[in-house]
């Protein structure tokens, strides 16, 4: 799965190991569902902008706490 994201963030790439990151931010933001972190193909602008709006947080705040969780 090609996952790039060259819309404002060149450098950004949804991880490749998704389902642990997703559960990893489930963890920290018990408000996220399921359906908040589904990641599909060609659909990852979607899948920032649900997590953004259940965290009322804009896309660059998005990316830089999944960068966070990431590096964890």
């Amino acid at each position: 799965m090609n996952a790039n994201h060259n819309n404002g963030n060149p450098s950004f790439k949804i991880p490749k190991d998704w389902n642990l990151q997703s559960k990893q931010l489930k963890e920290k933001f018990s408000t996220l569902t399921d359906y908040d972190l589904k990641l599909e193909e060609g659909k990852e602008k979607e899948m920032l902008e649900r997590i953004g709006s259940r965290l009322r947080k804009n896309r660059e705040e998005v990316i830089n706490i999944i960068k966070e969780i990431n590096l964890s």
